[in-house]
């Protein structure tokens, strides 16, 4: 495989600036703090104000973030609905929590959770609806809110790929009890690596704030703090480090000029493929508002599909399927002994799309 310094055009840039440059360096060059310094809780309130959640904890990583929310949201031993068309994470954080992951089918739209499917498919130990914004676009997720409503479920937001992508007037991230966020390198709002989490509840950010450090309840700096530690419950290491930090907060600020470019980028693309009736280009549904993490289209059929990857491989044009179905990965195929047919939409979808 090539590498992306040699692909004419790669999948995605890093938008990067002298601010960037400067943030970090000033976090370097004071010498102290590189962990829990004053970087860390502004990210966090500059986050909450632009999502529009009381609450806002930074992680290491948007796994973290989820495997953290799946954990303090009691759902050990319950059933968790997921979609099978994302990354992997999302079905990872379920079982690593101790949970059970039922997937349930896409609809055609957006490439989401199907609310009817979930309907059907909801049972006595359902406990949580994990949707995922798909590539930037909102799901279903008025509809999908008002079942997890009427059936007292815990909804929590993958909202991965999605910062800043909006239905009407309210930001994703805002519909349930959590929302969870990554800030990996392709990421619209990156710093390399980095995840957080959004809610409106105190309970469950206190439990969050345990989790992402050791199980110690502490309020000031743990490094420069002179106190006893006092450990509380099991936790973990999931904390963001002050240079990542200083790095969010940077791109935070021109995060709403990043999500035009690639919105005119899309649109480009979108008017020249158009013409081919093979294509079907991204369509928002009205009120929608898609933020392009990727620009997927789909083909009529898999093998249009690989032929047209393989072209534009050959061009060195990066493209790449986002995703291969998670139930028929072999290690969820092999522990649940999923087969080929479980989700038609999903898996029709997957041989079509291309990224």
């Amino acid at each position: 495989m090539k590498k992306t310094s040699q692909w004419k055009i790669p999948l995605f840039k890093i938008n990067v600036s002298p601010s960037d440059v400067k943030s970090v360096t000033n976090v370097i060059k004071r010498g102290t703090d590189w962990a829990d310094g004053k970087e860390i809780t502004q990210l966090e309130k500059e986050l909450s104000k632009y999502i529009g959640c009381k609450y806002c904890l930074v992680f290491n990583s948007g796994t973290s973030a989820g495997h953290a929310v799946l954990i303090a949201s009691g759902l050990q031993n319950k059933q968790v609905m997921i979609p099978s068309l994302t990354f992997i994470s999302t079905a990872n954080w379920v079982l690593m929590a101790g949970a059970h992951p039922k997937f349930i089918d896409i609809e055609e739209q957006t490439l989401g959770l199907d609310p009817i499917r979930i309907e059907e498919k909801i049972t006595k130990t359902t406990k949580a609806i994990i949707p995922v914004h798909y590539a930037g676009l909102p799901c279903k997720i008025n509809e999908i809110k008002k079942i997890a409503r009427e059936n007292k479920i815990t909804l929590i937001e993958d909202a991965a790929e999605s910062i800043g992508a909006t239905v009407g007037k309210k930001k994703v991230g805002t519909f349930g009890e959590a929302s969870i966020f990554s800030f990996a390198a392709n990421k619209v709002l990156t710093s390399g690596e980095g995840g957080a989490v959004l809610t409106n509840s105190k309970k469950l950010f206190e439990k969050l704030k345990l989790l992402r450090s050791h199980g110690r309840l502490i309020k000031e700096n743990y490094f420069s703090s002179i106190q006893k530690p006092n450990y509380v419950t099991l936790g973990y290491n999931w904390r963001m480090s002050s240079l990542t930090a200083a790095l969010g907060i940077s791109q935070l600020k021109k995060l709403d000029k990043i999500i035009k470019m690639r919105q005119k980028n899309a649109a480009f693309i979108s008017s020249r493929l158009e013409k081919f009736p093979q294509i079907i280009t991204p369509i928002s549904p009205d009120g929608y508002e898609h933020i392009y993490q990727m620009y997927t289209i789909r083909l009529a059929t898999n093998k249009m599909r690989d032929d047209l990857k393989n072209h534009l491989l050959a061009k060195r044009i990066f493209s790449k399927v986002y995703f291969e179905p998670i139930h028929l990965t072999p290690f969820y195929r092999k522990k649940f002994n999923f087969k080929e047919g479980d989700l038609p939409v999903t898996e029709q979808i997957s041989q079509q799309i291309l990224t």
